[in-house]
């Protein structure tokens, strides 16, 4: 999961342009607990953003993360690495060398006009409205967790958010 935050604050901490990812790997039931995680934080955020993200992303201040933070049975650490993330109408990516490049392409809606079909009321961090989407490629090689598709034969999704607490 990919967030760019375009403005906004933790305590007294600026967030405004830092983009930060969280990378997991679940059993086929994410319920069920047990995944591996990581987070990945752009090069360019300071010490007191990055604080900031490992907080929000750990899930100990509450929040949409929160609700994650049982099923994690090993947190691999927190990296700071150069982070591209793109959005392009209904395209979205997020590269970083080396670690990951994932690319999405949301599927048009045939009853409205410049939006994607959408998937409501579901439980993401988030949103409860997600943008349904053809996942292009996804090749993850970080924290231990290694998955390489480029089949186009995938979902993905993509949503704004804005998180408060």
């Amino acid at each position: 999961m990919t967030y760019a935050i375009h403005t906004g604050h933790f305590r007294e901490t600026r967030l405004d342009g830092v983009t930060f990812v969280v990378v997991a790997q679940s059993k086929a039931i994410m319920s069920a607990g047990e995944w591996v995680m990581g987070i990945i934080v752009d090069q360019s955020a300071s010490a007191a953003q990055v604080s900031a993200i490992a907080e929000i992303s750990g899930g100990k201040v509450g929040g949409p993360l929160a609700g994650f933070a049982p099923l994690v049975a090993d947190f691999r650490g927190i990296e700071q690495r150069a982070i591209t993330f793109q959005q392009l109408g209904a395209q979205r990516s997020v590269m970083i060398a080396g670690m990951l490049d994932q690319a999405v392409e949301g599927i048009p809606s045939l009853v409205a006009a410049g939006e994607c079909l959408a998937i409501d009321n579901t439980f993401h961090p988030a949103n409860k409205r997600l943008n349904l989407a053809k996942a292009l490629r996804s090749v993850i090689n970080c924290f231990g967790i290694r998955w390489d598709d480029t089949s186009g034969q995938r979902n993905g999704h993509f949503a704004p958010f804005a998180w408060q607490g």
